[in-house]
């Protein structure tokens, strides 16, 4: 039987588990430049300029150290205003599942890194998508790269994410 120290314990990593898998070496990339069509992308590209280079610490959710969720969560809240939960968990079950090819702008992006944990970041088109990654901080990645590639899980969609409370 566990004690409660270990089962806390449990409880804690449990929590703090998802974004752990560290890809190897990739390019770094920039994000296209948005035109005056496409004002979510210039919203996200808004973002990835403010945040770029910002280190990964799990659990983190400020410019001292971000961690996957935490980065779209605030992505979502500057960019288009709106609410989105806080863990990958809860992300990965908001909105649409969406096949691969009907992947747009904005869009939420998964990977399985490993058994038990789980990625996500915003995707940009063009096989672009945006997130803190645990090896570069915040970094725009391509899904075409073979870490990623292999590491696909899902796209979601939030069609009418809840805006912010104010």
């Amino acid at each position: 039987m566990l004690t409660v120290k270990q089962t806390f314990s449990l409880l804690i990593l449990g929590f703090l588990v998802g974004c752990t898998a560290t890809p190897p070496s990739e390019p770094d990339t920039s994000v296209s430049e948005p035109n005056s069509s496409n004002l979510p992308l210039a919203n996200f590209s808004s973002v990835f300029t403010e945040w770029r280079g910002v280190p990964y610490r799990l659990g983190g959710n400020s410019k001292n150290g971000i961690d996957c969720s935490a980065f779209v969560q605030i992505a979502y809240r500057d960019a288009w205003q709106r609410d989105l939960p806080r863990t990958t968990q809860s992300q990965a079950q908001t909105g649409q599942k969406i096949a691969y090819e009907h992947a747009q702008y904005g869009d939420l992006v998964f990977f399985k890194t490993s058994r038990t944990n789980i990625h996500v970041g915003v995707y940009l088109g063009d096989k672009q998508f945006m997130h803190a990654s645990t090896s570069k901080g915040v970094i725009i990645s391509r899904m075409d790269n073979p870490y990623w590639a292999s590491k696909f899980w899902h796209f979601r969609r939030i069609e009418n994410p809840p805006l912010l409370s104010n």
